[in-house]
């Protein structure tokens, strides 16, 4: 059976969890394998809105098997809110498993997340300030909590006295902070570690089992290809690898075991946070604004207003690049049904040269000039349409440009966030 990683191709929120819930249909096990809470996602499923923000969205499918990886960061608070408040709808959550190897995200990381962003102050990252930043500076210092750790009362005891001598040193007389009470925490978290035991196991050999079965496997990875670590827009980024090559490491499979790479791409960008962005629009009462009042463009998380532009294709065709992307999967097209034109961001110019790539120095990156090819908007209603070759011309045009600077195949084209609001134009799983 196949397997197939879906990542995001810009800056995030490119609507990831509704593409994972559809495919999902088809998977036996769906497998999230980077970031944590700070990044969410909204599934629509009967007119029911579900916001997920660390369980995978194949847990709204009776009979899936959900995968927390190794890779991601787990908030015990969270994700418990998390279990209890879609089992309250009906959900079964009785097949999700948590990686032993993942890393606990502790109150001191978001209290250091929060002091560090204050004092950044103007050069601020622009964090949803929710600890993952600090949770994966432990783990990359090799002083992090794991989840094996959390789940054994003598170890976790142990190792949390270590850690908050030193987190306490750090708030207090680094940052003037107030300190942590060792016995109150511990006492919370030894309560998380027993509701958490019974989900808590080694992922990477159970998946490794399931791939022997020849079942269908689902990678859902979090944020998107810009905010990387390594590749993305740096240091405006996130503290993982959300691409597709991270699928691997982050959930404790071999290369050979991924089939496909699916890219999400907005039909327009946003973006959350600090940073150069390339084609946003600052208008109060233009284009940009519309996107963002249409399509809700407020974060699942944090609430925050999302920053809007145009669809930026040098973006798009970079991501392909890195993640090796099969297929692209377009949302929110619907968005701009009643935009009598549209531009798409085909290159980059500098210095009064032409570039088609994304600069790593964002001095760079923040002077140059997009340069956008337009095209007419179909200024129709498509929501009801089930059918690509029902499409407008227009927006069939729009979809085709993209694919061809891309060079990357159209895979899933969406116009709306229920499910049967899905053209597939080729079968994944």
């Amino acid at each position: 059976m196949p397997s197939v990683v879906v990542i995001g191709s810009q800056w995030g929120d490119e609507g990831k969890g509704k593409i994972v819930d559809y495919l999902a249909q088809k998977a036996d096990v769906v497998v999230r394998y980077s970031g944590g809470s700070n990044a969410g996602h909204t599934v629509v499923v009967d007119d029911v809105a579900y916001k997920l923000r660390l369980l995978p969205s194949g847990i709204l499918y009776h009979g899936k098997t959900c995968f927390l990886g190794n890779g991601v960061v787990i908030n015990p608070g969270v994700v418990l809110k998390e279990i209890h408040d879609i089992k309250e709808k009906g959900v079964d959550i009785s097949r999700i498993l948590i990686s032993d190897r993942a890393h606990v995200v502790l109150p001191y990381h978001a209290r250091l997340d929060e002091l560090q962003e204050a004092a950044l102050g103007t050069n601020k990252i622009g964090t949803t300030k929710g600890g993952i930043g600090p949770c994966y500076m432990d783990k990359v210092a090799r002083t992090g909590i794991r989840m094996c750790d959390l789940i054994d009362p003598e170890i976790f005891a142990e190792k949390l006295k270590v850690q908050l001598d030193a987190k306490n040193a750090i708030i207090t007389k680094i940052y003037g902070g107030e300190p942590f009470d060792y016995d109150q925490m511990l006492k919370e978290f030894t309560d998380f570690a027993d509701q958490l035991r019974p989900y808590v196991t080694d992922t990477g050999a159970a998946l490794d089992e399931v791939f022997a079965s020849g079942k269908a496997v689902l990678f859902e990875g979090a944020q998107a290809t810009f905010l990387d670590i390594d590749h993305g827009t740096y240091p405006y980024v996130t503290s993982s690898n959300p691409t597709a090559g991270n699928a691997t490491t982050g959930s404790g499979v071999g290369p050979r075991d991924i089939d496909h790479v699916v890219g999400v791409v907005k039909a327009y960008t946003t973006r959350v946070g600090e940073g150069p962005f390339v084609t946003e629009l600052l208008d109060t009462d233009g284009p940009g604004n519309y996107m963002r009042e249409t399509g809700h463009e407020y974060g699942t998380v944090t609430g925050r207003a999302r920053r809007c532009g145009w669809l930026d294709a040098v973006m798009v065709r970079t991501a392909a690049r890195l993640n090796s992307l099969d297929y692209l999967a377009i949302t929110r097209l619907d968005i701009l049904d009643k935009m009598p034109k549209i531009k798409m961001c085909v290159a980059y110019k500098y210095e009064g040269q032409e570039i088609k790539h994304i600069p790593a120095s964002l001095k760079v990156l923040a002077q140059v000039e997009p340069v956008y090819e337009e095209f007419d908007g179909w200024m129709t209603d498509i929501t009801g349409i089930r059918s690509y070759d029902e499409l407008p011309l227009n927006a069939r045009k729009y979809l085709e440009r993209l694919s061809e600077i891309v060079g990357v195949e159209l895979g899933i084209v969406s116009v709306g966030a229920g499910r049967q609001q899905t053209m597939v134009l080729k079968e994944l799983l």
